[in-house]
Protein backbone atom coordinates (compact mmCIF):
# COMPACT_ATOMS: atom_id res chain seq x y z
CA UNK A 1 0.00 0.00 0.00
CA UNK A 2 1.37 3.40 -0.97
CA UNK A 3 1.50 6.12 1.67
CA UNK A 4 -0.01 9.44 0.81
CA UNK A 5 2.48 11.95 2.13
CA UNK A 6 0.17 14.66 0.80
CA UNK A 7 -2.54 13.58 3.24
CA UNK A 8 -3.06 15.45 6.49
CA UNK A 9 -4.23 12.11 7.93
CA UNK A 10 -0.80 10.59 7.35
CA UNK A 11 0.97 13.44 9.16
CA UNK A 12 -1.57 13.43 11.99
CA UNK A 13 -0.89 9.71 12.52
CA UNK A 14 2.85 10.37 12.66
CA UNK A 15 2.29 13.02 15.34
CA UNK A 16 -0.11 10.81 17.34
CA UNK A 17 2.42 7.97 17.41
CA UNK A 18 5.01 10.29 18.89
CA UNK A 19 2.62 11.63 21.49
CA UNK A 20 1.13 8.35 22.74
CA UNK A 21 3.49 7.67 25.63
CA UNK A 22 3.52 11.26 26.82
CA UNK A 23 -0.27 11.55 26.75
CA UNK A 24 -0.63 8.30 28.71
CA UNK A 25 1.61 9.66 31.47
CA UNK A 26 -0.18 13.02 31.43
CA UNK A 27 -3.56 11.29 31.70
CA UNK A 28 -2.34 9.20 34.65
CA UNK A 29 -1.16 12.38 36.32
CA UNK A 30 -4.85 13.23 36.83
CA UNK A 31 -5.26 10.15 39.01
CA UNK A 32 -5.57 6.36 38.96
CA UNK A 33 -7.72 4.91 36.21
CA UNK A 34 -8.50 1.63 34.46
CA UNK A 35 -7.47 1.07 30.84
CA UNK A 36 -10.70 1.94 29.05
CA UNK A 37 -11.15 5.12 31.09
CA UNK A 38 -7.52 6.01 30.38
CA UNK A 39 -8.21 5.78 26.65
CA UNK A 40 -11.23 8.09 27.04
CA UNK A 41 -9.22 10.48 29.22
CA UNK A 42 -6.48 10.81 26.60
CA UNK A 43 -9.07 11.33 23.89
CA UNK A 44 -10.82 14.04 25.93
CA UNK A 45 -7.68 15.90 26.93
CA UNK A 46 -6.49 16.05 23.30
CA UNK A 47 -9.90 17.06 21.91
CA UNK A 48 -10.04 13.78 20.02
CA UNK A 49 -6.69 14.21 18.25
CA UNK A 50 -5.21 11.26 20.14
CA UNK A 51 -7.67 8.40 20.50
CA UNK A 52 -5.47 5.44 21.41
CA UNK A 53 -6.65 1.90 20.97
CA UNK A 54 -6.34 -0.93 23.47
CA UNK A 55 -3.61 -2.32 21.23
CA UNK A 56 -1.64 0.88 21.79
CA UNK A 57 -2.35 1.64 25.43
CA UNK A 58 -1.79 -1.72 27.09
CA UNK A 59 1.70 -2.32 25.64
CA UNK A 60 2.67 1.21 26.74
CA UNK A 61 1.29 0.54 30.24
CA UNK A 62 3.22 -2.75 30.45
CA UNK A 63 6.41 -0.97 29.35
CA UNK A 64 5.89 1.75 31.95
CA UNK A 65 5.20 -0.87 34.65
CA UNK A 66 8.42 -2.71 33.85
CA UNK A 67 10.36 0.54 34.16
CA UNK A 68 8.67 1.52 37.44
CA UNK A 69 6.84 4.54 36.02
CA UNK A 70 3.38 3.03 36.52
CA UNK A 71 1.91 0.53 38.95
CA UNK A 72 -1.44 -1.17 39.01
CA UNK A 73 -3.80 -2.67 41.55
CA UNK A 74 -6.65 -5.04 40.88
CA UNK A 75 -10.12 -3.70 41.57
CA UNK A 76 -13.32 -5.77 41.50
CA UNK A 77 -16.31 -4.00 39.95
CA UNK A 78 -19.62 -5.84 39.54
CA UNK A 79 -17.80 -9.14 40.05
CA UNK A 80 -15.22 -8.41 37.36
CA UNK A 81 -11.57 -7.73 37.95
CA UNK A 82 -9.88 -4.81 36.29
CA UNK A 83 -6.49 -3.20 36.63
CA UNK A 84 -6.36 0.37 37.88
CA UNK A 85 -3.16 2.13 36.86
CA UNK A 86 -1.40 4.90 38.76
CA UNK A 87 1.62 7.07 38.12
CA UNK A 88 4.61 6.54 40.44
CA UNK A 89 7.25 9.06 41.51
CA UNK A 90 9.47 7.71 38.74
CA UNK A 91 6.58 8.19 36.32
CA UNK A 92 6.16 11.81 37.39
CA UNK A 93 9.88 12.35 36.75
CA UNK A 94 9.52 10.73 33.31
CA UNK A 95 6.53 12.93 32.55
CA UNK A 96 8.51 16.02 33.54
CA UNK A 97 11.39 15.01 31.26
CA UNK A 98 8.96 14.25 28.43
CA UNK A 99 7.14 17.56 28.80
CA UNK A 100 10.43 19.45 28.79
CA UNK A 101 11.57 17.64 25.64
CA UNK A 102 8.25 18.18 23.84
CA UNK A 103 8.03 21.86 24.77
CA UNK A 104 11.57 22.41 23.50
CA UNK A 105 10.81 20.48 20.33
CA UNK A 106 7.62 22.48 19.71
CA UNK A 107 9.54 25.76 19.85
CA UNK A 108 12.18 24.44 17.47
CA UNK A 109 9.63 22.96 15.09
CA UNK A 110 7.58 26.15 15.10
CA UNK A 111 10.73 28.14 14.28
CA UNK A 112 11.58 25.79 11.42
CA UNK A 113 8.02 25.85 10.03
CA UNK A 114 7.84 29.66 10.18
CA UNK A 115 10.90 30.03 7.90
CA UNK A 116 10.13 31.61 4.60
Amino acid sequence: MTRSYRSEGYWSAVLRNGLSKLTVLQALREGPVHGYALIRRVETMTDGFCAPTQGTVYPVLREFERSGCVRHRVQVVHGRQRKVYALTARGREALGAGLTAWKRALVCIQKALDRR
